[in-house]
């Protein structure tokens, strides 16, 4: 693999652009894993870690959405599973 600049360390980043970052680095998600070179998904994957670990640290009581939880999802399925649904 070769040398990459990995940016800006993700606990320096102030909450805006670690947001920003987060949002454009899950934009561009898919096309990396189907088109990027070994190195360019390596440093993506590297990259999205550092940027996901420090969104977790800084907020480790986030809230779940209902629907993202197994009960939700459940809950959901069911309702698509009724007659007239």
């Amino acid at each position: 693999m070769t040398a990459h600049h990995d940016g800006v360390p993700p606990a320096e980043l102030p909450e805006d652009r670690l947001l920003k970052e987060l949002e454009a680095i899950h934009r561009t998600r898919h096309e990396t894993l189907l088109h990027g070179s070994r190195d360019a998904l390596a440093t993506h994957n590297h990259r999205m870690a550092a940027l996901e670990g420090e969104y977790l640290r800084r907020h480790p009581d986030r809230a779940p959405a209902y629907g993202r939880t197994r009960e939700g999802a459940r809950a959901r399925r069911t309702a698509e599973q009724q007659p007239g649904a």
